[in-house]
């Protein structure tokens, strides 16, 4: 799956404390409304499949549907909070309002249904006004909600390449820390943003930085610089035949079979399961496998042929 995540600059700079699980579900709703042509639409109910859930974030399936069940559940009570003006002043308040309204969960089909709440839908689908996206699979492997917002939060201005200071406690806000929580700079640095930085340049497509900025000899603010990483070498065009390994088939036959260069290639009425099994197969015969050297690549495998 590479399909890509779109979040309106007002969501993503909102004040909010979601759990990995939340964020998880949150981006696969998303993709999934764009993938079905469904779209997002105040009082649209989306459907997640927990096959989905773990097939992109590589878990076993009845662990995705018990994350999708309480990522649903915690979505009905935990708000998002942002600013908007006053009906009565027209002055910019704070306003809170919970992520989701509506829930429920279909056990034999896997299946969990949510209903994102009227104030979150248009911040999603206002791809009129600055936005970000990027591609799912750039987050699937962070384990820390604290990475996928500042993530989340560095692309708004990818096309700079660097942010703006955040003051101590908006960077908190974004990155979802809760006012109780790393009171101090040393466990926030520790515990929060170092992680998070960790993940991000390990996993992502991004390379990341962070600059303290003194008050005083008191740190007040943080700013964020970064670079894209560059993307593999493609695979050279041969005759070679690559060795790959029963996992590397399984990993890779199913990252292909997603790939929308590829899709024409399905059989027809094919599921996109049924399609990863006819690659797979053909990853394995010698003179099958060479079709698929262009595309290896850009699903992550960056051995050269040898």
């Amino acid at each position: 799956m590479s399909e890509l995540v779109v979040k309106d600059n007002g969501l993503i700079n909102a004040s909010y404390s979601l759990g990995l699980a939340e964020q998880r579900l949150i981006l696969l709703a998303i993709v999934e409304a764009r993938r079905s042509g469904k779209g997002l639409a105040e009082g649209s109910l989306l459907t997640v499949h927990a096959k989905d859930y773990a097939k992109q974030y590589n878990t076993d399936i009845d662990t995705a549907y018990q994350v999708l069940k309480d990522g649903a559940d915690a979505l009905m009570t935990k708000l998002i909070k942002y600013k908007a003006k006053s009906p009565m002043t027209g002055r910019l308040i704070e306003f809170k309002e919970p992520w989701a309204n509506k829930s429920a969960y279909e056990p034999d089909l896997g299946y969990v249904y949510i209903r994102f709440s009227d104030v979150v839908v248009p911040l999603i689908t206002r791809l009129e006004s600055q936005f970000t996206s990027y591609k799912i699979d750039n987050v699937s492997n962070l384990t820390s909600g604290y990475a996928i917002r500042l993530y989340e939060t560095i692309c708004s201005w990818r096309e700079v390449g660097k942010t703006p200071k955040y003051n101590i406690d908006d960077i908190r806000g974004k990155l979802g820390v809760e006012p109780e929580q790393y009171n101090t700079m040393s466990n926030f640095k520790a515990r929060v943003l170092r992680t998070a930085i960790k993940q991000v340049n390990k996993h992502t497509d991004l390379t990341v930085k962070y600059e303290q900025h003194k008050t005083a000899n008191k740190i007040t603010a943080i700013s964020f610089s970064f670079k894209h990483k560059k993307a593999p070498e493609p695979i050279a065009k041969d005759n070679g035949f690559i060795k790959l390994s029963e996992p590397q088939i399984k990993l890779f036959s199913n990252k292909l079979a997603a790939l929308s260069e590829l899709g024409s290639n399905a059989p027809i009425g094919a599921s996109t399961d049924e399609y990863a099994q006819v690659i797979a197969n053909e990853l394995r015969d010698t003179n099958q496998q060479q079709k698929y050297h262009k595309y290896l690549s850009k699903v992550g495998y960056q051995q050269k042929i040898k």
